[in-house]
């Protein structure tokens, strides 16, 4: 409230500054006293009163994306820090589950089958989220990583995730609250892709020459590839989409990304006999 009368104060003394010295200029020209040097002073003060207003936007636009920042830090952190805890929590159980998987074979007859289920038994504990997402919590963007715990705990039930971390530094070339709008529309559009029958998605995350390099692949029918040259127009959905997913945000997203100078590209490939919408965004 203080900050919005204090930049509305500024408004109306620039508006009051410029109309005086207007007022002054047409006086002294009918008056005939106008001269060089009043009209240098005149271009001065004009100078200042636009400088000072740039330069107050400019400051205005810097503090409001600092607070988003801010804002972003305090909300995604704490997923990020209910992830540690859990971890920490579960890690007296790390031993019981060697113990059990070094004395299967006091209960077991033969090798193959000591085999099965120690392998069954490791996969059950890969399975389990808080060791599988284990990586996020080593990235340097911290703010990035809570975001995507949060996308990834509340996404649909019958959707697999799988996140793969190529590089522990992640650097990009954008502000912090634009990466999250990014991302956040790209995973959001994935996760709604697979929610109806299901399927994987798998996330990468990469940095390069001090960009972030994201991918994201989900499931999906085999789209025509004039429909994927579609993908980032305005308002275009797939041809099955009751609730308009894909096209949510996607215009906003490819615009975001073309003022950061960076890009993003569209394509389908074949996983495990399965067709996969892949994703990439360098930024």
């Amino acid at each position: 409230m203080v900050k919005s009368r204090t930049k509305l104060l500024y408004r109306i003394l620039c508006t009051i500054s410029l109309v005086i010295g207007l007022y002054l200029v047409t006086d002294l020209m009918f008056s005939g006293t106008l001269n060089v040097k009043m009209i240098i002073v005149f271009i001065l003060v004009m100078t200042g009163i636009i400088w000072g207003a740039v330069d107050w936007k400019l400051s205005s636009d810097l503090i409001r994306n600092q607070e988003k920042e801010l804002k972003m830090y305090r909300l995604y952190i704490q997923p990020l820090e209910e992830l540690v805890k859990e971890i920490r929590v579960r890690q007296h159980e790390f031993d019981n589950h060697i113990n059990a998987i070094l004395n299967m074979h006091l209960t077991v007859d033969n090798y193959e089958e000591l085999v099965e289920k120690q392998s069954q038994y490791i996969l059950e504990i890969r399975r389990d989220s808080a060791g599988k997402f284990l990586p996020l919590l080593r990235i340097s963007d911290k703010v990035l990583a809570g975001f995507l715990y949060s996308k990834i705990v509340s996404s649909p039930e019958n959707a697999d995730t799988d996140v793969e971390v190529r590089n522990w530094q992640i650097l990009s070339r954008t502000s912090e609250h634009s990466l999250i709008e990014i991302v956040g529309v790209l995973v959001d559009n994935a996760y709604e892709a697979v929610s109806e029958a299901g399927g994987r998605v798998r996330i990468f995350l990469d940095s390069r020459e001090d960009q972030m390099v994201f991918e994201i692949l989900n499931e999906y029918r085999r789209i025509p590839f004039e429909e994927l040259e579609k993908f980032f127009e305005n308002g275009y959905t797939t041809k099955d989409s009751k609730t308009g997913r894909r096209g949510v945000g996607l215009a906003r997203v490819k615009s975001l990304i073309q003022k950061a100078d960076g890009e993003i590209t569209v394509a389908q490939e074949v996983i495990e006999e399965k067709n996969y919408i892949h994703i990439t965004v360098v930024i």
